[in-house]
Parts: C-alpha cells; structure tokens; sequence
C-alpha cells in the first residue's frame, strides 16, 4: 500500500525509516533541501495520507490537499494537540475524508533505542474503526497502542506534556551545568529535561498555546511558584 506523507523533518525522518519496510511511502516537503521529491499531487493520490507538519500549519496543509484527495481516503495527523488540528482537518477536508488523529508519544531523543513498548494515542474523529492501524502499530512496530477521544486526549496531555515542557523549558533556561557528585533526583530531572531539550520551540508553543486545558495548569504552576517564593522569603 502507497502512504502519503507530509512532512520530513526529524520526526518524519524517524517515522519514515521505521515504515520504509511496510509501505511504499511516497513523502513530500515544502522545505528547500530536505531529501523528500513527490509532489503534493502524488501524495494526494494515496488512500493514506499523514500530515506531519506542526499543529499551527495543519489546517493550511488540509487546505491545500482537499481539492486533490480522493474519495474514502483516510488522513492523520501527528501533533501533541488533537481538537483544535482535528477540527481544522475537519473544516479543510471534504466530508468524504476519513480523520483520525494520532499522537506518538516519543520523538527521535527516546526513540534512540527502537519503537518498542514506546507509546501512541490513536483519537479517531467521527467513529472511524481503527483496529487496522492498532493492530499494525501493536504487532508490526511493537508501539504501546491507545485510543481516545480528542478531548480526553488533551486533558491528559496537559498534565502529561504540558507541565512536564514548561518544567524542562526552565531548567533548560538556567542552563544547569553538569556536577561532579550528584543525587539521583537531580540526575532524573536533568535526563527529563535533555528529552526535551532540542524540541522545537514550535512544538512548545503547540502543547501550551494550543491545547485547550493548558492555560489553567500553566497558571496554577506559576502560582505555587509564586507561593514557594513568598514562603522562603519570609
């Protein structure tokens, strides 16, 4: 089976190698210089199509495909948000479009080692049967397969994603140096914040700005701060 992919930066590169040997996958990127030669009408030809392309850009690449797919064809995204990308897929794309959005819970920093045990959210849209791609992801890749609605999607990630970037975000922002003697506490939250470390500011921007529910938990983060400062300056 042909797959259409969007998208060729590092994730698009990690996840390309890892289905190279399942599909025939035919990738186009606008960038200048990255090793991806179709055009967006050959991928619009695909059944199949990801968009990997960043939360804040998915509406506009949606746009762009809807006069070209084809009916049936079933399109994925691979953001860390899922509503507000699904919805715009949803008001880009033709009604003959399947979408289901997919989150894969890891990047080319965790993934060093292989996909194995490695996490992913599969949140279809409108219904859509899945067992295909969860048993491809569980039996042929080895993932940690999960399916979800959108907005319970975002609620955990939230928590899961959101708090845990804006942690390692400032770590990374005092630019702790490395110790001679350390704790194991200290250890972890340095390994945590190095996962996340060379993480595009775009896919920052994305789990704060752009998932519904990560406002209040951002606030609420800087609150305590803000009450652990005042206790030890009394």
């Amino acid at each position: 089976m042909k797959l259409g992919w969007i998208g060729y930066g590092a994730f698009g590169r990690l996840a390309c190698n890892h289905l190279g040997p399942h599909f025939d996958v035919v990738i186009h990127d606008a960038q200048p210089g990255r090793a991806a030669s179709a055009s967006l009408e050959d991928v619009a030809a695909c059944k199949r199509i990801v968009i990997a392309a960043p939360v804040q850009a998915i509406g506009e690449v949606a746009a762009a495909l809807a006069p070209m797919v084809q009916p049936g064809t079933r399109i994925y995204d691979v953001g860390s948000v899922k509503l507000r990308p699904m919805q715009a897929m949803r008001d880009a794309l033709p009604d003959h479009c399947e979408i289901v959005g997919t989150h894969p819970l890891f990047g080319p920093q965790s993934a060093v080692t292989g996909l194995e045990g490695l996490p992913i959210v599969l949140c279809p849209s409108n219904g859509e049967d899945v067992s295909c791609e969860r048993d491809f992801l569980a039996e042929r890749l080895k993932l940690d397969v999960h399916v979800s609605d959108a907005d319970t999607h975002d609620r955990t990630m939230a928590r899961v994603q959101g708090l845990t970037h804006l942690v390692a975000k400032v770590i990374t922002e005092i630019d702790a140096t490395p110790a001679a003697y350390t704790t194991r506490s200290y250890d972890l939250l340095m390994e945590a914040a190095g996962l996340v470390a060379q993480d595009s500011d775009a896919l920052f921007r994305a789990i704060e700005k752009h998932n519904p529910y990560s406002a209040e938990l951002r606030e609420r983060f800087f609150e305590s701060v803000e009450t652990l400062s005042k206790r030890l300056g009394d």
